[in-house]
C-alpha cells in the first residue's frame, strides 16, 4: 500500500474575509477540521500549502493558515509563490523524505491551485486523491462556485480519484 499524505492548499485568513468568503466557506472549514482530525487519528502527515503574493504576505494575518484547522507540531508546512504546489517549492522534497507516494488533496482555490497542484502531482508519478467535497472557490460572471466545483470534480477524474471526505478512509 503506497504511504499517503494530506495536501491542505491555501486555506489561509485571506480566503475568509467578510464580503468575500470563499464558496461554503464555513462548510469547508468543517469538513476540512473533521479530514484532518481523521488524518491525524491514521498518523498519517498532513501537509499545509501557503501562497505568497502581494496580498498574503508572508508572516501576515491574512497568510496564515486559517486558526480552525491550523498546524500541529510535527506538520509539514511548504511555501509557495505559483499556483503549483510543486514548482520551486519543498513539496517533492518532503514527500521523497517520508516516502509518500499518495496524496489526498483538499483546499482552495479549485480552478487554480487545486487543479494545478493535481495535475502536477498526476504528471509526476503520484497517485492522488481528490476530496470532492473538501475544495471550494468563488463565483465568476459566467459560472456558480458550484458549477466551478463539479466541473472540475469531473475534470479531475483524469488525474486523480475524486472522492467525498466520507468515502476516505
Amino acid at each position: 500500500m503506497k504511504r499517503k499524505a494530506l495536501l491542505v492548499i491555501d486555506v489561509q485568513n485571506e480566503m475568509f474575509q467578510e464580503g468575500n468568503v470563499v464558496f461554503n466557506g464555513e462548510g469547508l472549514l468543517k469538513g476540512m477540521k473533521t479530514r484532518i482530525e481523521r488524518t491525524r487519528a491514521q498518523e498519517m502527515p498532513i501537509i499545509y500549502i501557503q501562497h505568497n503574493d502581494l496580498s498574503l504576505v508572508h508572516g501576515t494575518y491574512l497568510w496564515e493558515v486559517h486558526s480552525e484547522i491550523a498546524p500541529h507540531e510535527g506538520d509539514i508546512i511548504v511555501q509557495k509563490n505559483t499556483p503549483d504546489s510543486f514548482v520551486n517549492t519543498t513539496l517533492e522534497q518532503e514527500l521523497k523524505a517520508k516516502n509518500i507516494q499518495h496524496l489526498v488533496l483538499a483546499g482552495i482555490q479549485t480552478e487554480v491551485c487545486v487543479d494545478t497542484t493535481c495535475r502536477s502531482a498526476f504528471s509526476k508519478g503520484y497517485k492522488v486523491t481528490l476530496v470532492s467535497d473538501l475544495h471550494s472557490t468563488w463565483p465568476t460572471t459566467e459560472l456558480s462556485a458550484q458549477q466551478i466545483i463539479n466541473h472540475h470534480n469531473g475534470v479531475l477524474r483524469w488525474f486523480a480519484d475524486v472522492k467525498k471526505s466520507e468515502e476516505i478512509l
